[in-house]
C-alpha cells in the first residue's frame, strides 16, 4: 500500500496536536469492555508479568470529536525493545457492527522499537504512538485496512524519528508474531506488526524487485531500529 503523506511525521503530529495523557483513560468502564478485556488478556499471555504497563489514552475520544481514533496504546517492555499495542481498531466495548464475525476492523496495530540512547526516550515513544494515531486515522477515514504483507510508503526522505535523522522512512506489515489472533465477544482480532524500513528498501519493492515478505525474512528481525542500514 502506498500513502502519500508527502509531509514529514514531526510536522505532521506538530500540527495536530498529540492529544495524548500518560494515565489508563477508562471513562467507558462502566459499559462492558468485553474487546478491551480481550486485548488486554492476550498481551499478559505474551507478557504475564506485566500488569501495569506503560499506556497513552486520548484526552478526547474519537466518538466525542476527539482527532486520534485510537482510545489507548499501550507499550510493554520486550527487553532490547519497546511493544507497542494499540486499543481502537477493533470494538472495545458493546458490538455496534452488524458484523458478527469481526471486531471492527479486525485488527489491532502492533510495533517493536528498539531501545537505544536517544536523547528524549520518551519523546520517541510519543512519536511511535502518534504514527500509530495517524495510521489508524486513515483507516478511518478513508477505511483503507493494513494487512500483513502489505507496506506503507509515505514518499518522504526524513526519518520516522522524532529527530527525523534516521534512515527508516516508512513501514513493512506482517502478523505479529508474538500476539495470536483471538476470538472477542464482538468478534475476531488479528494484530498486524509494523516494522520500520528504509526509502531504498521501499523503492525496491516498488519496483518488484523485492516482495514485502522477502524483505523482512532479509531484515531478520520485526524490530524497528533508527540506527541500522538499509540491506537495499
Amino acid at each position: 500500500m502506498t500513502l502519500q503523506f508527502r509531509i514529514g511525521i514531526r510536522h505532521l503530529l506538530d500540527k495536530r496536536g498529540l492529544n495524548m495523557d500518560l494515565e489508563h483513560n477508562r471513562e467507558n468502564e462502566e459499559v462492558h469492555s468485553f474487546g478491551w478485556d480481550a486485548i488486554t488478556a492476550e498481551c499478559e499471555r505474551v507478557y504475564p508479568e506485566q500488569k501495569n504497563p506503560k499506556h497513552y489514552g486520548t484526552l478526547i475520544k474519537w466518538a466525542l470529536g476527539g482527532n486520534d481514533p485510537l482510545d489507548g496504546i499501550s507499550i510493554y517492555d520486550g527487553g532490547d525493545y519497546w511493544h507497542f499495542v494499540t486499543f481502537g481498531m477493533s470494538e472495545l466495548y458493546e458490538k455496534e457492527s452488524d458484523d458478527k464475525e469481526i471486531s471492527g476492523f479486525g485488527m489491532e496495530f502492533t510495533l517493536k522499537l528498539k531501545k537505544a540512547a536517544y536523547e528524549d526516550e520518551e519523546g520517541e515513544i510519543r512519536n511511535i504512538c502518534g504514527i500509530l494515531q495517524t495510521i489508524a486515522r486513515i483507516t478511518f477515514m478513508n477505511d483503507e485496512l493494513f494487512h500483513a504483507y502489505e507496506y506503507v510508503y509515505t514518499g518522504q526522505t526524513q526519518g520516522m524519528d522524532s529527530r527525523q535523522k534516521s534512515n527508516i522512512t516508512g513501514f513493512i506489515t506482517i502478523p505479529d508474531n508474538q500476539f495470536q489472533t483471538i476470538e472477542t465477544p464482538n468478534g475476531t482480532v488479528a494484530f498486524v506488526s509494523f516494522i520500520g524500513v528504509t526509502n531504498e528498501e521501499l523503492l525496491a519493492i516498488q519496483h518488484k524487485e523485492i516482495t514485502v515478505e522477502e524483505l523482512y525474512h532479509t531484515l531478520g528481525s520485526d524490530i524497528t531500529d533508527y540506527n541500522r542500514k538499509s540491506v537495499r
